[in-house]
């Protein structure tokens, strides 16, 4: 372990902010690992006053930042990802230890930074305008987008590095400085990845203040960012809760947010679909990152005629689960993330037994060595009774039978989320309806696959309590920059639009 955090640049003690030199005078935290309750590490958080010269920072270092060529900005972006490939292994450790995904997932999510970083390094060269015709004669309309400033990223537990990252890769072509609060949680994942960035931005001769850091509580260090306008955007990915009060926040200054917030995701199965592929993606869906993806599986719809023979499948499945060191290849679920995860869904099972919910297996404490595991857990419930509408972060996985496909879409959209979903059927009638405007409900819609494991191609984000927010590939690019439009006159003469005549 020491070894690891060693070769990441983290030490016994730590401070917690980074703008170009490292502080940290505020509280310290010691951060444990949720594997076996072993100590780890402890940070400095930063006070509110060192809080202000990072951010004061960033923000200058913006005002250089924004007039190098993008497609130099590319280039740092892609050292940034090599960076990240020679790392990949480390900082993947360090993420298991620190958090509690298993290693397999914990390579995942570092591969997912660096196919980022490739993905904004080709975009550097892409950050398209448009040209229009105008209504007058000897005009041009054209728009163009410009640096947008300071970009607050505000992260959750669960992907300590890969959220950071999709919002940082994409920013720093886009000409804005990144200013990261991670969750209290990770910490030490988040002073590794600030140190590569630091590397990197040295080595071109750039101010690493492009890259800053600062750990604290969400509730002061988080509600600086939040209400300072000098921070242009804030991307927050975390609990409905928390942004509704985020984007209250932003919204009162008139600054702009990105809000990926929860998720309650269904699996509609059809009688018309294959079963074995139902079971492979709903299994997966529900058990990795011990349930603690915001695309994790919630619900399973199932048709009424396969419903015995499916959950009879996907309990022998649950039972065949090796749950324990997430360090060890042979073991598919690690912990939750602390003990407040697991008394958390321990209360959400019995809220939802007491709402006519049954457990069929699973939700049972297990004892590793002083680490935070659980069984997972299914439940058979009538329908979307008041607690399956709530997204509990963790193993929880409910099922529920339907009988038309219509009733199903219901029973899909019928939540106050709308982040993931997912249909399994041959029937192209069905996938087709499922992906219509009558169909799904959610930012994400796929047939014959189940609804975790976004990839960065695509734009990531979902609707209603989701937030609406958009990250990642597509042309989310367009939230960290500034739309402008232009009318260029080169007739000679002035004319005004809509026909509107001026005599002087």
């Amino acid at each position: 372990m020491q070894k690891i955090l060693k070769s990441l640049g983290i030490s016994d003690v730590n401070p917690g902010g980074f703008a170009g030199e490292w502080v940290g005078g505020g509280k310290t935290q010691t951060v444990v690992s949720p594997i076996n309750g072993e100590t780890l590490a402890t940070v400095a958080n930063v006070t509110p006053q060192e809080f202000d010269a990072i951010l004061a920072k960033s923000h200058a270092a913006f005002a250089a930042w924004k007039l190098v060529p993008a497609p130099k900005r590319g280039e740092v972006v892609k050292a940034i990802g090599d960076e990240l490939r020679r790392n990949k292994a480390t900082l993947a450790e360090l993420v298991t230890l620190e958090m509690g995904k298993t290693l397999r997932e914990g390579l995942g999510e570092v591969q997912e930074m660096i196919d980022i970083c490739d993905f904004a390094v080709g975009l550097s060269r892409q950050l398209y305008g448009l040209t229009m015709p105008s209504e007058r004669r000897g005009h041009r309309l054209q728009e163009q987008w410009h640096p947008l400033g300071v970009v607050g990223v505000i992260t959750a537990f669960n992907f300590p590095v890969a959220v950071w990252s999709w919002n940082t890769a994409i920013a720093l072509v886009c000409g804005d400085t990144i200013l990261w609060k991670p969750s209290s949680k990770t910490p030490l994942t988040a002073i590794a990845c600030t140190k590569i960035a630091e590397k990197v931005l040295r080595d071109f001769g750039f101010d690493p203040a492009i890259c800053s850091l600062a750990i604290g509580r969400g509730s002061d260090i988080g509600d600086l960012i939040n209400t300072d306008p000098r921070v242009a955007l804030v991307s927050y990915t975390g609990s409905v809760p928390g942004g509704r009060h985020v984007g209250k926040l932003v919204q009162e200054r008139f600054g702009k947010h990105i809000l990926e917030l929860g998720g309650n995701n269904a699996v509609i199965v059809s009688e018309k679909g294959d079963l074995e592929i139902a079971l492979r993606a709903i299994y997966f869906g529900a058990i990795g990152t011990s349930g603690q993806r915001c695309t994790s599986t919630r619900r399973v719809i199932v048709h009424e005629s396969i419903y015995a023979t499916f959950t009879e499948r996907l309990q022998a499945l649950y039972r065949q689960t090796r749950i324990g060191d997430p360090r060890l290849n042979e073991n598919l679920m690690g912990p939750l993330v602390d003990a407040q995860a697991v008394a958390t869904m321990e209360e959400a099972i019995g809220k939802v037994k007491a709402e006519g919910g049954q457990v069929l297996l699973g939700g049972e404490r297990l004892s590793h060595a002083g680490g935070c595991y659980i069984t997972p857990c299914i439940v058979e419930v009538p329908g979307n009774i008041p607690m399956v509408q709530e997204e509990t972060f963790a193993p929880v996985l409910y099922l529920m039978k339907y009988r038309t496909f219509e009733e199903a879409i219901a029973l899909q959209n019928g939540v106050p989320q709308g982040l993931s979903s997912a249909v399994i059927t041959n029937d192209q009638r069905e996938s087709e309806l499922f992906l219509s405007a009558a169909g799904s409900d959610c930012g994400i819609a796929n047939v014959n696959t189940g609804t975790s494991g976004a990839e960065i191609g695509g734009a990531f984000g979902g609707e209603k309590e989701t937030g609406g927010g958009r990250e990642s590939g597509s042309d989310a690019w367009k939230v960290y920059m500034r739309r402008q439009t232009n009318a260029i006159n080169f007739s000679g003469q002035v004319e005004l639009a809509q026909g509107i005549t001026l005599e002087l």
